[in-house]
């Protein structure tokens, strides 16, 4: 009986430590929220013309790390599509990474493999790491998913990420 007691006493301790440690691990991953104060431009070269979007990084490691190398000065990436439903184009630089299982929607904005940048203009689900969401054009508040395609093109395009001033 009383190794039965014990038992229980046991499976109950790593029980709530399990939930403890759920809890804090919720509360720490923070990708979800946008931080207002982080905003950035990106100038797009495409086969459509040029265009200018906004967009607003979300709160976490990534996406700071990736702020502060913007705060050096402008960033320019050649993208490519991938998959019909994303350009992609290489960092030249690793940042950390938050890879949680998500799935992309059109305008986000998302680190890959810690080294390139993607931008969605579909949807896709896949481990990745959030950096921002792509929030409006120059003409426009809210963005469509056809908007974004459009200015996306079907050929390789020109991003030039910078700090929003």
């Amino acid at each position: 009986m009383k190794r039965l007691f014990a038992f229980l006493i046991s499976v109950f301790l790593l029980a709530s430590t399990a939930c403890a440690n759920g809890n804090s691990k919720e509360t720490i991953s923070s990708d979800k929220g946008e931080l207002s104060d982080m905003k950035i431009s990106i100038q797009i070269t495409s086969d459509s013309g040029n265009h200018k979007l906004t967009a607003t990084l979300v709160d976490n490691s990534s996406a700071t790390a990736f702020y502060e190398l913007l705060k050096k000065g402008p960033l320019t990436v050649d993208m490519h599509d991938y998959g019909s439903f994303e350009k992609v184009g290489s960092l030249g630089t690793s940042l950390p990474r938050n890879d949680t299982q998500i799935t992309t929607t059109a305008g986000d904005i998302i680190l890959y493999q810690g080294n390139q940048i993607t931008i969605y203009y579909d949807t896709n689900s896949w481990n990745f790491t959030r950096l921002g969401k792509v929030v409006s054009t120059s003409s426009t508040t809210n963005i469509t998913q056809a908007e974004l395609k459009k200015i996306l093109g079907k050929r390789d395009v020109t991003a030039v990420f910078e700090i929003l001033r």
